[in-house]
């Protein structure tokens, strides 16, 4: 098992392998993981400086500070919350998160879609911004919205909230769950993924409907099958959210190598005892 205490650098920041430099990513997880156990001791805090440095002047943070260009992880160091990040710094993080659409949902790309007949619903969030949207970055831009959303009560968040989960629903696969944002390709069913089946279910918390009935199904399927350790913990964490873990599910497969993942496991860990940190 990856200790989230001796992979991280000295400089505050974790790698997503030990030994390597420090991305935002691994960051914001190690640091939701830690905080999930009720740590407070130096590593978080040396985590917390390292993410205060990368935040940009936008308002938003970058893969790692060598990039100069906010990008979709903002979301997950959002989910830290005002009071690790500073309610200033919050606050920007999450106004760049409300401002960010696909670039499909721009006035020329709607244009299009209406012309050609095939309109694209309500808009998610990109992994870039000005590029199209997918079902991972729209995922974790809702828990962060929906984070700030219950603290800030803002009808801006709730909206964009609801554009959110419409545009989940929206494209889901024929079998139930859902890959990285096209339910059809070239006239096919495509299949859905795992991780992104558990996160979507994740960011639906609260919602009931027969597609997230659907998606539930598929996931409990999937567990007993699933061999990645990034994928599983997601798979759990979703069920978790719709109180559709069974009981009997099988333990975690095998453990996990990464920073990332290992993170991953402490967070599914905490959930499972009432403490899931991504939704509080």
């Amino acid at each position: 098992m990856v200790s989230l205490r001796e992979s991280q650098n000295p400089d505050g920041g974790w790698p997503y392998q030990r030994g390597g430099p420090s991305w935002t990513e691994p960051t914001a997880y190690a640091l939701l993981a830690l905080m999930a156990q009720g740590s407070v001791a130096e590593p978080v805090e040396r985590g917390l400086r390292w993410l205060d440095a990368a935040q940009l002047p936008d308002g938003g943070w970058p893969p790692q500070p060598a990039v100069r260009q906010s990008t979709w992880v903002t979301a997950i160091a959002a989910l830290l919350g005002p009071a690790a990040l500073g309610g200033e710094a919050y606050r920007r993080g999450i106004v760049w998160i409300v401002e960010q659409t696909g670039q499909e949902s721009k006035f020329l790309s709607r244009v299009r879609q209406f012309l050609t007949g095939n309109p694209q619903g309500d808009p998610g969030w990109p992994w870039f911004p000005g590029t199209s949207a997918w079902v991972t970055p729209t995922a974790l831009s809702m828990l962060a919205l929906g984070k700030a959303g219950r603290s800030a009560g803002s009808p801006q968040i709730r909206a964009r909230l609801d554009m959110g989960a419409s545009y989940l629903l929206a494209h889901a696969c024929g079998d139930g769950g859902w890959n990285h944002g096209a339910a059809r390709a070239l006239d096919y069913d495509a299949r859905s993924y795992a991780e992104t089946t558990g996160v979507a279910l994740l960011a639906l918390h609260g919602k009931d409907s027969p597609a997230i009935r659907k998606a539930c199904a598929w996931a409990q399927a999937q567990l007993p099958e699933c061999r990645a350790s990034e994928a599983e913990s997601w798979l759990r964490l979703g069920l978790l959210a719709h109180g559709q873990l069974p009981p009997d599910a099988p333990r975690p497969m095998r453990p996990p190598r990464t920073i990332q993942n290992a993170a991953l496991a402490l967070l599914v860990s905490a959930a499972v005892t009432g403490r899931n940190v991504l939704l509080e």
